[in-house]
């Protein structure tokens, strides 16, 4: 076996297309779209890659014939390399085949690469910049995966726990069916004396107050999430380019809002689930493939949602508030022509127990575990898995 850097044009290609061959027979793996994986690497599209400091590298495993059989990136993100007890790089995109020895390579690679960049520690699998893409090893509900998330064979669950890879926190994607909600007795009445109070409103946002929807998002984002560990503070900038990447593709039916006395307090923020179409585009987004992203989006609708975040300012929370919102919002879905019938939710981590609980009492259910592993370089020091937080989901 041995190593390559990924340098080239063909290296880059081979880094794309060594997974396509690895999943070619298995029936849920869908192809993510090759400028989405780019991108990453791409500082014009990764501002993480624009900030002194940030590093990546990336490297194809061939065997003796050179056959292509594993590929993995190593990464330091400065924001976050010195935020823990040791000094923490990160390895992703990795692909293996079923070998230990392989796998044993590739992670050697990137640890020793991080350690001459000062690193005592390593996450992964896990994205060289945000934690809503590309995050986690998949472990349970070997489905077809959500939108720029990772989709990996039962294998490599060994592949990091053999290697010494340790848990360091789980991520679960709960789902329902849309028009069947469950609710417990006490998540209703604390709801109903919300529902109650006229100073209360739920809704969607459409026409011309979705130019409103980065303001209203930012007001609540930064009060319920943005004092959490790891999660920084949104800039105003950075909430309407959001709502402008998403406005391809966004329903606005799934920008549901509470306010209170008119002000913004709440937002479950949804996106249709992409990967319903992207399945059909084999990776690419060209102008062919944006043409058949239009035919299916078009003929074919989707039924099936994203929840991508859910939060509740925290002057009001606890008091009913969150259950008050999902009652109005089940009344709103089980409009006979609200077309989407499954919703997923963008993954929990099991350090937030609040928001597990909130999913749970409405009668969703864990359909994917991922994990997020840690290794420590120095095999004597002692492992701390990722502090549990409260607040806002």
């Amino acid at each position: 076996m041995q190593i390559f850097e990924v340098k080239s044009a063909a290296d880059i290609k081979e880094f794309l297309h060594f997974p396509v061959r690895l999943y070619q027979e298995d029936p849920h793996y869908i192809r993510p779209l090759d400028n989405d994986i780019e991108a990453v690497f791409d500082a014009k599209k990764n501002k993480v890659l624009r900030m002194k400091g940030a590093e990546y590298q990336r490297w194809l495993l061939k065997d003796a014939g050179g056959k292509t059989i594993g590929k993995v990136a190593a990464f330091i993100n400065p924001k976050t390399k010195d935020k823990n007890d040791q000094a923490t790089g990160g390895i992703g995109f990795f692909d293996c085949i079923d070998s230990q020895d392989a796998a044993n390579k590739l992670f050697d690679t990137c640890k020793d690469w991080l350690v001459q960049r000062g690193c005592e520690a390593m996450d992964g699998p896990i994205n060289f910049g945000e934690r809503d893409k590309w995050w986690g090893l998949l472990v349970e509900g070997f489905l077809p995966p959500n939108y720029c998330m990772y989709y990996n064979y039962p294998y490599y669950q060994q592949l990091f726990e053999n290697y010494g890879f340790q848990v360091y926190f789980k991520q679960f994607t709960y789902a329902r069916l849309v028009k069947e909600g469950k609710y417990t007795d006490r998540f209703m009445d604390r709801a109903q004396r919300i529902l109650d109070n006229p100073d209360y409103q739920f809704r969607s946002i459409k026409g011309k107050e979705v130019e409103n929807g980065p303001a209203y998002f930012l007001e609540v984002y930064n009060k319920a999430w943005g004092g959490h560990a790891g999660v920084k503070p949104l800039t105003s900038i950075q909430a309407k380019a959001m709502f402008k990447s998403m406005k391809p593709v966004m329903d606005e039916r799934l920008l549901y809002f509470g306010f209170y006395k008119g002000e913004p307090i709440s937002f479950f923020v949804s996106l249709p689930e992409l990967n319903q179409v992207f399945k059909y585009l084999n990776g690419r987004l060209d102008w062919w493939g944006k043409l058949m992203f239009l035919y299916y989006k078009t003929f074919k609708p989707n039924n099936k949602m994203l929840g991508l975040v859910f939060g509740v300012v925290p002057e009001h929370q606890g008091k009913g508030v969150e259950g008050a919102m999902i009652s109005r919002y089940q009344e709103f879905v089980n409009d006979p022509k609200f077309p989407y019938e499954q919703i997923e939710m963008n993954w929990i981590g099991d350090f937030n127990p609040k928001m597990m609980r909130v999913v749970e009492q409405i009668g969703s259910e864990i359909l994917k575990t991922h994990h997020t592993y840690r290794y420590l370089f120095d095999r004597t020091k002692e492992f701390k898995r990722y502090p549990f937080i409260g607040g806002g989901g």
